[in-house]
C-alpha cells in the first residue's frame, strides 16, 4: 500500500487581507454603553450586524406600512400573555400600530383570567394528578357563555369574548388584550382546535357554536389577510396553529382574486420552528416581500421591538 505523505503547505498563494471582501467591519461594532442614555442612545448602540440590524429594519418598516395606512397584524400564542406582554400589546392597539389581532384558543383564556382575577396560568403539575387541572369554575362559565352568545349571535369568537370583557365588571378588564380590541374597533380573530383548551371540558361547552363562532373567525381573518398587501404579518410565540392558519388564509384571498403581495412576514419566537419559518417567513413572500426571523425570550424581544417601532413612530409624527 502507498504511504500517505502529510500536504506541503509550502506552494499556497496568498493575498493580500486588505484586497480582500469581508463580511463584518468596526464601522458596524455596536458601542459600549454610557450612563444616562436614553432607549434611542441604546438601539444606536446596537451593532449594524445580523439580528440587530433586522430589528431596525422590521421597526422602520413597521412604522412605514402604517404610515402607509396598511395592515399590520399580529397572530399569537397564549404564552406572551403568561409572560406579562398584555400591557405592551395594549399600547400597540392604542398608538394605531396594530391593525388586527389574532389569537390560538388558549389566548382568550388567559386573557379573560388576567381580567377577571389579575392572575393565570396555574400549576399543572400541581393540579394534573389529582384531576384538578383545568377546573377552573369562572373561566369555564364565562367563556363558554360568550361562546354559546357568539353562536346565538351569528359573531365570531374574538368579538364576542372581547364585548363581553369591555362590558363586564372584571377588576383587571385593563390588562385585557381583547378588552382593548373592542374598545378600539380593532378586528380580534379567535382560532380553536377542539381539544386543546381547558374550557373544552366543561359541561357547558356548546361545541356547535364554537365551531361556528371560531370558522367565523378564519373566514374574517381571511378577510383581514386579503388587504395585507405592502402590509406585516408578525408571529409571535404560535408554533402551529396561527402559522397554519395564516397561510390557509392567504391561499384563500389569493384564491378568491386578491392581490397579496409585497408582505412582510416576522417570526418571533425562543425558537425558530418549522411551520412558522416555513408557512410566515419563506412562503408568502417567495418572488415578493420580505420575511424575518428574530429569535429570543418573548418578554424581552417584543418589549424592545415595540419600543423601537413606538419610538419611530411618536418621531415621526412629530416631525
Amino acid at each position: 500500500m502507498k504511504k500517505i505523505e502529510p500536504l506541503s503547505l509550502s506552494g499556497i498563494k496568498t493575498y493580500s487581507l486588505k484586497e480582500r471582501r469581508s463580511k463584518v467591519s468596526r464601522q458596524s461594532f455596536g458601542r459600549a454603553w454610557e450612563k444616562g442614555g436614553t432607549f434611542r442612545d441604546f438601539v444606536d448602540r446596537l451593532p449594524d450586524i445580523l439580528a440587530s440590524r433586522d430589528l431596525r429594519e422590521i421597526a422602520a418598516a413597521w412604522v412605514k406600512i402604517r404610515r402607509a395606512k396598511r395592515q399590520v397584524i399580529l397572530g399569537m400564542g397564549a404564552h406572551p400573555i403568561k409572560v406579562g406582554l398584555n400591557p405592551v400589546i395594549i399600547d400597540l392597539i392604542r398608538r394605531g400600530l396594530i391593525t388586527g389581532v389574532a389569537l390560538n384558543g388558549a389566548g382568550i383564556i388567559h386573557d379573560a383570567e388576567i381580567a377577571m382575577a389579575g392572575q393565570t396560568s396555574e400549576d399543572v403539575d400541581q393540579e394534573i394528578g389529582c384531576g384538578r387541572f383545568g377546573m377552573a369554575r369562572e373561566t369555564a362559565e364565562f367563556l363558554n357563555e360568550a361562546v354559546s352568545w357568539a353562536g346565538r349571535a351569528g359573531l365570531g369568537l374574538g368579538q364576542a369574548v372581547g364585548r363581553r370583557l369591555l362590558e363586564s365588571d372584571f377588576p383587571c378588564k385593563d390588562l385585557s388584550i381583547l378588552a382593548a380590541t373592542a374598545a378600539h374597533q380593532v378586528p380580534a380573530t379567535v382560532h380553536v382546535a377542539i381539544g386543546t383548551d381547558i374550557i373544552h371540558l366543561h359541561p357547558s361547552m356548546d361545541p356547535e357554536a364554537l365551531g361556528a363562532a371560531t370558522h367565523l373567525d378564519f373566514r374574517l381573518f381571511a378577510a383581514l389577510v386579503s388587504e395585507l398587501a405592502e402590509g406585516m404579518y408578525l408571529n409571535l410565540g404560535s408554533a402551529v396553529i396561527l402559522p397554519e392558519v395564516f397561510v390557509k388564509a392567504l391561499t384563500l384571498a389569493r384564491n378568491l382574486g386578491h392581490r397579496v403581495e409585497s408582505v412582510t412576514t416576522v417570526n418571533l419566537d425562543f425558537i425558530q420552528h418549522y411551520r412558522p419559518l416555513t408557512n410566515v417567513v419563506r412562503r408568502p413572500t417567495l418572488g415578493t416581500g420580505r420575511g424575518y426571523a428574530l429569535t429570543g425570550h418573548h418578554e424581552i424581544l417584543l418589549p424592545l421591538l415595540a419600543a423601537l417601532a413606538a419610538e419611530t413612530w411618536e418621531e415621526d409624527h412629530a416631525h
